[in-house]
């Protein structure tokens, strides 16, 4: 890989980054979740987005265009599930049960069910690949030696987990220091918000069938 190239991946861990550090229902799901389980169960909720990212990156990557017209053409469909799925994780982290101390409680299915559910709630988001096409054909045409697709994606997906692993690092760090009583209300608070943006999604699911109609 020369300079050029180098910079270009460098470019894309940073997009990485940017695209995954605002935070939205993810970021609440893994704060959440590290303060509830711990570490490894922030980190599999943060991963699950990083792969829906990375696969939503290589479809921009590759300009696959018939997948892409298919995904903008499901929008209001895929709107619902993504307002289902996060009405779910709404009701479950609204009257999940808090521990006096906290401890490391996830297991191996937990793991998995965090990594899957938040995969498929960044997949149900097609708007959000319409990001990737700007930034990728952005990065592709920006050196005169355009670097690699796959290499483009990889950076984009090392820069998104790079900021789940600090997210939970850093949250983990402090939730030791929180007693049942504000974990509680964390839970509370995050689960309100969640389900906010659950009726947001609803909302403009029931949009994009008004406009399609």
């Amino acid at each position: 890989m020369d300079t050029a190239s180098l910079l270009t991946f460098a470019q894309a861990v940073l997009v990485g980054l940017s695209i995954a550090a605002p935070v939205g229902p993810i970021g609440l799901l893994t704060i959440q979740r590290t303060l509830a389980q711990g570490r490894r169960a922030g980190l599999a909720t943060g991963l699950g987005a990083a792969a829906a990212d990375a696969c939503y990156g290589a479809l921009g990557a590759f300009g696959v265009q018939l997948v892409i017209g298919a995904l903008v053409s499901l929008r209001g469909p895929l709107s619902l599930v993504g307002a289902a799925v996060l009405g779910w994780m709404a009701w479950r982290t609204w009257r999940q049960p808090v521990a006096e101390q906290a401890a490391e409680l996830a297991t191996g299915g937990d793991l998995l069910r965090n990594f899957a559910g938040t995969f498929l709630l960044t997949l149900s988001n097609p708007a959000t690949i319409f990001s990737f096409l700007a930034v990728f054909g952005a990065l592709a045409g920006g050196t005169a030696r355009p670097l690699s697709p796959l290499w483009m994606v990889v950076g984009v997906g090392l820069g998104s987990a790079l900021w789940w692993w600090m997210l939970t690092w850093t949250v983990g760090r402090l939730r030791h220091r929180l007693d049942a009583v504000w974990r509680r209300r964390i839970n509370r608070i995050s689960g309100a918000l969640l389900g906010a943006v659950a009726l947001w999604a609803l909302t403009q699911a029931a949009a994009s069938g008004l406009a399609l109609g």
